[in-house]
């Protein structure tokens, strides 16, 4: 029954227009949260609201980008590649087709950043 209450939640979340704006978006490339205000027409606080929803069912995966200035910041990537919902046997289910998760880690990306530096 669970199953039943994950799976209506997440279509409820992909029926709000900024969750899948911050999706569509982020399937390009990751970005920041500022970036996606711009690109969504939103606030951050209703950007950081929906970033919270998307990464709570797994849809996006948060990676930390470097800056030559050496400070480190938060982007968003999505991993939702298409949902599919089926109606059969008197039954609803929702299938989900995911991004493989970045598997860089941190120390990766800091040695990538210098040698492109």
């Amino acid at each position: 029954m669970s199953d039943d209450r994950d799976e209506a939640e997440l279509l409820a979340l992909l029926e709000d227009e900024y969750a899948r704006a911050i999706l569509a978006a982020t399937s390009a490339k990751p970005m920041p949260v500022d970036t996606l205000s711009d690109r969504c027409d939103a606030s951050e606080s209703t950007i950081y609201r929906r970033v919270d929803r998307l990464k709570e069912h797994d849809l996006v995966e948060e990676q930390t980008e470097f800056d030559p200035g050496g400070h480190h910041y938060s982007v968003y990537a999505s991993r939702l590649r298409g949902v599919n919902v089926t109606f059969e046997d008197g039954e609803w289910s929702v299938e989900l087709d995911r991004r493989p998760a970045s598997e860089e880690d941190v120390a990766d990306r800091f040695t990538r950043m210098w040698q492109d530096l």
